[in-house]
C-alpha cells in the first residue's frame, strides 16, 4: 500500500508517496522550498501543490517542525509564529481535499528509522536527532514513542542547543566538518548523560554525510550511527502516521 508522506522544514517542505511495505519512497519525492514568511496558508499552498503534483486523493501524512498534540501545532520555532494554536489537521485537510494527518518533524522520523532503518530491531532507549535547520528529537523505549520531546531547545552554553549545533548553523558559521563536531559532541554527550541512551541515530540531510563528523565525535557513551533512512525518514515517518490514523 502507498500513502503520501509530506516533511515540512524550516528550509524546504519535500514529499511523495511511500511503499509502506518496503518502507521507501514509491517515486521520485518533490521538493519546494518553504514559503517566507512561512504562514500556515502559504504553506498549505505548497503541501496542496505536491499533492496536486502526484494526482493523491487518499490518505496524507504531513510533519511539522515543532510540538504537535491532537493535530494541533503548540510551538513554532523555526517556522513562523502564527503557526501557534493552529488546527493543522483542518488547515491541510481543506487545502487537499484528503484526510490529513500531522505529527511532529522528528517523532516521524524516528518511527520510521525503528520500523526500517538503524533502528530496527533495537530495545532500551533510543533516541533519534535530526540535524537541519533546528535539531529535532524523537525519544523510543523498547520501540514506543514518547512524543514531542524537542531535545533540541535544550541550554547549552546559554542557548539552545539548536542555535550551537545544527546543521543551518554550520553552513552560516562556514564551520569545518571538525568544529561543527566538536559542538555536536557536546551536545550529544549532554542528551547522553540525561537519557543513558543505547543508541543516538543522527538524522537529517547531514546523516548522508556523516564520514565527515562522526569520527571526530568522541566521549559519548551511547553507539552513535546514521540514519539509514537519511532524509527521506521524515516522509516515510508520516506516511506510516496516515495509515495508522486510517486503520
Amino acid at each position: 500500500m502507498d500513502v503520501l508522506g509530506i516533511d515540512i522544514g524550516g528550509s524546504a517542505i519535500k514529499g511523495a508517496p511511500v511503499d509502506l511495505e518496503a518502507g521507501r519512497l514509491a517515486r521520485d519525492r518533490l521538493r519546494i522550498e518553504t514559503p517566507q514568511p512561512s504562514a500556515p496558508k502559504a504553506v498549505a499552498g505548497v503541501v496542496r501543490t505536491i499533492v496536486a503534483h502526484f494526482e493523491w486523493t487518499g490518505p496524507i501524512g504531513v510533519t511539522f517542525p515543532g510540538v504537535v498534540v491532537g493535530g494541533i501545532t503548540r510551538t513554532a520555532a523555526n517556522v513562523d509564529k502564527r503557526w501557534i494554536g493552529i488546527d493543522a489537521d483542518g488547515l491541510f485537510t481543506e487545502a487537499t481535499g484528503c484526510p490529513v494527518t500531522v505529527l511532529n518533524d522528528a517523532d516521524a522520523a524516528g518511527v520510521a528509522e525503528l520500523t526500517f532503518g538503524t533502528g530496527k530491531g533495537r530495545g532500551g532507549v533510543v533516541l533519534m536527532l535530526t540535524f537541519g535547520t533546528g535539531i529535532g528529537s524523537a525519544l523510543f523505549m523498547d520501540g514506543a514513542l514518547v512524543p514531542n520531546t524537542e531535545l533540541g531547545h535544550l541550554e547549552i552554553d546559554g542557548k539552545d542547543a539548536e542555535h550551537r549545533a545544527s546543521a543551518h548553523v554550520r553552513e552560516v558559521k562556514e564551520l569545518s566538518w571538525e568544529k561543527w563536531a566538536e559542538r555536536v559532541e557536546d551536545y550529544l554527550r549532554r542528551v547522553d548523560a540525561l537519557f543513558s541512551p543505547n543508541l543516538i541515530i543522527i538524522g537529517g540531510g547531514v546523516s548522508r554525510k556523516s564520514d565527515k563528523f562522526l569520527p571526530f565525535i568522541d566521549g559519548v557513551t551511547a553507539e552513535v550511527a546514521p540514519a539509514a533512512l537519511h532524509n527521506d525518514a521524515g516522509i516515510i515517518g508520516a506516511a506510516m502516521a496516515a495509515k495508522a490514523d486510517q486503520a
